[in-house]
C-alpha cells in the first residue's frame, strides 16, 4: 500500500513511496531542506535512523524544529554539510542507501562538484549501498563506485 503522510505533497510521497525501504534500515537525505521526507523515511524504517543534512544552516533549523520527536527517539538526526564535503564521523556506521531531492550538487550542472560529491556519498554507504535522485519518475538510480579508502576514514579535523 502506498505511503501516504499528512503534510507531505504528492510528489514527495511518491519519492518516498519509490525508496526501497525496509525496517531498520539507516538513510541518509542528502539536501533535507524543512525535513518532510526526512521524516516520512523515519516513520517507514522503524528502529532504523535517518541522517538528514543540508548545506543551509537555515534548513537545518527547520528540519531540527519540525523533528522533535523523531530525534527524540533516536530515530533521526540533522547535520549540516555540503554533500562534496560530507564524511562519516568517527564511529559513525554507513548507511544503506542515499537520496537526495532538488539537489545541486547532483543535478548534472556541475559535473566536478557532482564527481566529488558521489565519491563521498559512496565513501558514506556500505558496500553495494545504493542512491536514488529525482530525475526519474519520480526516482532514479545514480551507479555509485566503490569508495577509495582515503574517502572512508574520517580525517582529523
Amino acid at each position: 500500500m502506498p505511503f501516504r503522510s499528512a503534510g507531505l505533497s504528492p510528489r514527495l510521497a511518491a519519492i518516498v513511496d519509490a525508496l526501497p525501504l525496509r525496517p531498520g534500515m539507516r538513510v541518509l537525505e542528502i539536501g533535507c531542506g524543512p525535513g518532510a521526507a526526512a521524516r516520512a523515511v523515519a516513520r517507514r524504517i522503524g528502529d532504523g535512523h535517518v541522517l538528514a543534512i543540508d548545506r543551509s544552516q537555515k534548513a537545518v533549523e527547520q528540519a531540527r524544529a519540525g523533528s522533535g520527536d523523531e530525534i527524540a527517539a533516536g530515530r533521526l538526526s540533522v547535520r549540516r554539510a555540503a554533500v562534496e564535503e560530507f564524511q562519516l564521523q568517527a564511529g559513525e556506521a554507513p548507511y544503506d542507501i542515499a537520496f537526495a531531492i532538488r539537489v545541486g550538487a547532483l543535478d548534472g550542472r556541475h559535473p566536478e562538484t557532482e564527481q566529488q560529491a558521489l565519491r563521498r556519498i559512496a565513501a558514506a554507504l556500505v558496500p553495494g549501498g545504493r542512491l536514488f535522485v529525482d530525475r526519474g519518475d519520480p526516482l532514479r538510480e545514480i551507479p555509485l563506485a566503490p569508495a577509495a579508502a582515503e574517502d572512508a576514514v574520517p580525517r582529523p579535523t
